[in-house]
């Protein structure tokens, strides 16, 4: 009975993430999601751009650019100089992203200009039913004034494939397989004389000379797309004045497997984090009694190297942190709080591949429903160190849930993430760690069911007793 009930709990979990995956086909909708949920938990919204007043037992949570969200809960016994605990991970993956000029006509088709963002699995994104999602800047009038309203869209069925080549006309496909993304792997949305037949424009729908100016950003685009985009927004053609859209699968994730136990899902990679640890600082008890400032952070652009204002390489974490520590009896506070703080860098880990398990280190091969890993990289692609790593255990084994290790093998790469960037910036102790999952970067990812509710539990067990975890730390 008690594994049936455990069963049960994890398929519940699996299914929350799901939710919240499937409703989250871009990083703005990420933050959005996180805004509802949090706000449900009984969050305030904060804004940057204003002075905050804040206080022990609150919890409070502010954006940035619509797609960075960082998330706090303020300990009753928090003072300027105590420590912060802090999960960070990221809210956008891999995939194609509209260009600023999208209008091609190709050989009687329309296609869709994009760029490929990130290192996918680009290969993985040919013959699937797309669509895209994103945010629209439409021009408002509101009483005679002009609002520039940034606003969300999501259209929920498949308008566009990357068709592949039939291995009749390539041979070498299966031997040999390097397509050229600008030319080779550009979406079909429509054929060019059914667009003409059947969707009159409101607008000149002319294609411009190469080098002519355009009438407005609309006409930079096929007429049936912003058609598209309009009927759901509510709007006229000429006043859609930019858009940040990401082509995404239509097929949702679901629970898979013979016996369940898998997710097969798209954006894994990292919206898995985003969500348990955003659930884990919901969740977690006894802030009455925390002298920690509890903390995720959720940051844009990890996958092209988090070099952006919304990114982990920005000053928004340091911005954040002194606002928190800063007080008129302690000029140091906020150096004090660094040494007192910890970060866990929440981002997948590499599970061992059945069909590649030579890729992988010998002894350090973690399975999907294998607990939280911690990741060591000996060249600080990963910031853990052995005190950090320590801390992790312990909030493991204090809601006992097993935290394994991953390495990488001496003859391969290994990718990075927001770890040793913020470890770095800020001077602050950090640990990597993650749930393993296969297919990382493709256009639909794999883990375990299990992962995530021993994720949720270990997040939130770090917030529960990482200053007491702390306290216990002796170094000779």
């Amino acid at each position: 009975m008690e594994e049936m009930s455990s069963r049960e709990s994890a398929l519940t979990a699996a299914r929350r993430l799901l939710a919240f995956i499937n409703a989250s086909p871009s990083p703005f909708h990420v933050v959005n999601q996180c805004k509802q949920s949090l706000k449900q938990a009984g969050f305030v919204e904060v804004n940057e751009k204003e002075s905050w007043t804040v206080k022990p037992n609150g919890r409070y949570f502010m954006t940035r650019n619509q797609s960075t969200i960082v998330a706090f809960s303020i300990g009753g016994r928090y003072k300027p100089g105590n420590g912060f605990s802090i999960i960070g991970s990221h809210t956008d993956s891999p995939c194609p992203r509209l260009k600023p000029v999208t209008r091609k006509t190709k050989d009687g088709y329309l296609c869709v200009g994009v760029e490929y963002y990130g290192g996918g699995i680009w290969s993985t994104w040919f013959d699937r039913d797309l669509t895209i999602a994103g945010r629209v800047v439409v021009r408002e009038e509101d009483g005679g004034a002009v609002k520039l309203h940034s606003k969300l869209v999501y259209i929920e069925k498949p308008i566009m494939r990357i068709p592949h080549m039939a291995i009749h006309l390539q041979r070498e496909m299966n031997e040999k397989f390097n397509p050229n993304r600008e030319t080779e792997m550009v979406p079909v949305l429509a054929m060019a004389i059914t667009e003409q037949l059947n969707s009159p424009s409101t607008f000149d729908s002319a294609p411009k000379p190469k080098d002519a100016q355009y009438d407005n950003q609309a006409q930079k685009h096929h007429p049936l797309l912003i058609k598209l985009l309009c009927d759901q927004l509510q709007c006229k053609a000429e006043d859609v004045l930019d858009f940040e859209l990401y082509v995404c699968d239509t097929q949702p994730g679901v629970i898979g497997g013979a016996l369940d136990e898998f997710i097969f899902c798209p954006r894994l990679d990292n919206q898995f984090n985003c969500f348990t640890s955003m659930e884990a600082l919901i969740n977690a008890g006894n802030l009455e009694n925390d002298p920690n400032v509890r903390m995720i952070t959720l940051y844009d652009n990890e996958e092209v190297g988090s070099q952006s204002a919304q990114g982990a390489g920005s000053s928004l974490t340091e911005q954040i942190l002194r606002r928190l520590a800063t007080g008129s009896e302690n000029a140091v506070a906020f150096e004090e709080s660094i040494s007192r703080s910890l970060l866990v860098s929440a981002d997948q880990v590499h599970g061992c591949h059945p069909n590649y398990a030579h890729k992988h280190e010998e002894d350090l091969k973690p399975s999907l429903n294998d607990g939280l890993i911690i990741k060591f990289n000996g060249n600080q692609r990963y910031a853990t160190t052995a005190i950090s790593a320590a801390v992790l255990r312990e909030a493991g084994r204090r809601c006992n849930v097993r935290v394994g290790d991953v390495a990488v093998r001496n003859d391969s790469t290994c990718g990075s993430t927001i770890g040793p960037i913020l470890s770095a910036k800020l001077g602050m102790r950090t640990v990597d760690t993650g749930v393993p999952q296969l297919s990382m970067h493709s256009v639909r990812e794999m883990c375990g069911v299990q992962g995530v509710e021993m994720a949720t539990r270990v997040y939130q067990s770090f917030f529960e007793n990482m200053a007491d975890i702390d306290s216990s730390i002796i170094e000779d």
